[in-house]
């Protein structure tokens, strides 16, 4: 009769059977903490609660279903590859969605990292030699001026004094 008390209903995270290769969507509740002085001049204290939520590939998940479990997320954000490692179980976790679930072969896809590292300096490889070839600026051509057509002037005759200099 020994009644576990917890804001988290441990059967439905347990059934989730969230696995690596899913692409889950994690809500976490997140609360900011503001600190400022009030019109007496006494510190106060101001708490707000919001969700963000997070979403990303399951890289592994550690322990199963038991109570201490944790699962990886990675998720490019803004071209930087982020992880978080979140307890099954936690009360700061409001919802766990399973967005798409992959078929793979491996228990713990840490290999990723390193994929994912290569494929941005192979990005970063490609932009440079596009740069280099593409950076083409096209210069206008100076307008030509041309003067007023008249008849050729003959030339004048050389004498033996300036052909000697």
């Amino acid at each position: 009769m020994n009644a576990v008390i917890s804001p988290v209903k441990v059967s439905e995270r347990a059934k989730l059977g969230i696995r690596a290769g899913d692409t889950v969507r994690v809500e976490q509740k997140i609360i900011e903490v503001k600190k400022g002085k009030g019109a007496d001049k006494k510190e106060k204290t101001i708490k707000t609660a919001r969700t963000q939520a997070f979403e990303g590939l399951v890289l592994s998940v550690k322990h199963g279903t038991e109570p201490g479990a944790t699962f990886t997320v990675r998720a490019t954000l803004s071209g930087i590859g982020v992880e978080k490692i979140f307890p099954l179980y936690s009360p700061a976790i409001e919802s766990i969605t399973i967005v798409r679930r992959s078929k793979v072969r491996r228990a713990k896809l840490y290999f990723i990292r390193e994929k994912a590292a290569k494929q941005v300096r192979r990005q970063l490889r490609n932009m440079r030699m596009m740069n280099i070839s593409t950076d083409e600026t096209e210069v206008e051509a100076a307008p030509v001026e041309t003067a007023p057509e008249t008849a050729p002037e003959a030339p004048a005759p050389e004498t033996a004094a300036q052909v000697a200099a």
